[in-house]
């Protein structure tokens, strides 16, 4: 793989700033965005009131403790344009995710905060090897969810020539890799899996294209698939991290030069994490379940955002701020088997260390009369295509489980192409237990 490591002058000042200098720049911009949501949207107004708290009554980080936390149904409750800052008539864009009632959770940002989020793709895709000049290949998907547009911006922004392909159309991104040259691509792990299994098909070696970085988000992924895909492209496989509540992707990006977890720009973010339990602030080092306060949002100021994505934060590296561990799973949708916690990332790796089988998944939750009971759905490399070898697979996969994780698993093995796919963010559960 080519060096993509920043050459000086490459990055910002407040990349290299000390931490002194960053804790300053959070407190100043933690006290305006504190002001700005407590006098422009009721909802923190009350519960503020509520909790005996006051923006002015912040002089240091930790104060941030005492404020109330933000989760996602409060959007729900507030559908649609309820928690936004600043006249309608000031929003320039609105993003959604998908919601449980089929209305999505309503995002919306002035044209400053557009700016500030190209700005940080810019800077992600920057920290992840791509250069002003270089050729981007966007696979996430346009329209509502931020990923299509939130990584077109930042490549523009950047200075690329940007290719935006949107999702689909497997053979289409092969054709266009291919004849467009591009040396980046920013997709979703599961689809570039996908992208890999169609250039297999088409008898194409991957790794004589042009591809040099893949920024990889929108869904947790594996240190084992990093490995797989780097190996099959020949490329840097790169981690970004963003939810819409709180900007999209670019909250944090993975260096390319150490892979050691995702520095957080906390010049605009300023992150915890909490006991998913009790809420409690732990230490740096300690997992929990990420918090999220935005420092420069103008449209929809977010306070105390509970992601619930699991991960732990550590001290910078390749940059000074602080770095998050690669997301080992949610607080919310952690599978609870038998009072054993499964996350489908564990199942990942060990399906990624067992010798014949593809990377693709999925897991069935069960019911055998009482009992919750979990099935593996997975799929044969093509060159497994006895049966004897494919039990003795299934066999290996379920001990491993086993020994791992502490639960056992039925594991079902199909022909090469017999998992579904998944054209943007794979769905890695499907719960078939009957409803109580």
């Amino acid at each position: 793989m080519k060096d993509l490591s920043p050459r000086p002058g490459d990055l910002e000042p407040i990349e290299t700033a000390s931490r002194d200098e960053i804790a300053a720049l959070q407190l100043d911009r933690l006290k305006w965005s504190l002001a700005h949501a407590y006098e422009n949207v009721p909802m923190y107004r009350d519960r503020f009131d509520a909790a005996g708290v006051h923006p002015d009554d912040v002089t240091s980080l930790a104060d941030l403790a005492k404020f109330p936390f933000t989760v996602k149904q409060d959007l729900r409750d507030h559908y649609p344009f309820g928690l936004f800052a600043v006249p309608r008539e000031q929003i320039v864009r609105v993003h959604g995710s998908s919601g449980t009632t089929g209305k999505p959770t309503v995002v919306g940002y002035t044209q400053k905060d557009i700016d500030n989020w190209a700005e940080l793709v810019a800077r992600s895709m920057r920290a992840s090897g791509t250069r002003a000049g270089d050729i981007v290949h966007v696979a996430y998907g346009y329209g509502l969810f931020t990923g299509g547009l939130g990584a077109h911006y930042g490549a523009e922004r950047l200075g690329c020539t940007v290719i935006p392909v949107s999702g689909g159309m497997t053979p289409r991104q092969v054709m266009l890799i291919r004849d467009f040259a591009p040396s980046t691509i920013m997709v979703t792990p599961s689809y570039m899996l996908n992208i890999l299994d169609e250039f297999r098909r088409e008898g194409i070696d991957p790794r004589e294209t042009s591809l040099q970085v893949g920024i990889f988000g929108a869904e947790p992924w594996t240190n084992a698939m990093r490995a797989e895909v780097e190996q099959a492209f020949d490329m840097h496989a790169v981690d970004i991290y963003g939810l819409s509540e709180i900007m999209g992707p670019g909250v944090a990006n993975e260096c390319v030069e150490t892979k050691d977890g995702l520095h957080i720009w906390e010049d605009h973010f300023y992150p915890e994490v909490i006991d998913p339990e009790t809420g409690e602030v732990l230490p740096d080092g300690e997992l929990g379940e990420l918090v999220f306060t935005t420092l420069t949002k103008e449209g929809l100021p977010m306070i105390r955002y509970r992601t619930r994505d699991l991960t732990r934060l550590m001290p910078g590296t390749a940059r000074s701020m602080r770095r998050m561990e690669k997301i080992t799973g949610r607080s919310d949708d952690m599978i609870i088997l038998r009072g054993v916690n499964v996350f489908p990332t564990q199942v990942e790796e060990l399906l990624l260390a067992t010798e014949g089988l593809a990377p693709h998944f999925q897991i069935e939750l069960f019911r055998v009369g009482r009992m919750d009971a979990m099935r593996v759905h997975c799929e044969c490399l093509p060159h497994l295509a006895g049966a004897e070898a494919r039990g003795a697979a299934a066999k290996l996969l379920a001990k491993k489980i086993k020994d791992t994780v502490g639960i056992s698993a039925e594991i079902s093995v199909a022909d090469p192409g017999g998992v579904a796919r998944s054209e943007g963010k794979a769905q890695r559960v499907v719960d078939n237990r009957p409803k109580e």
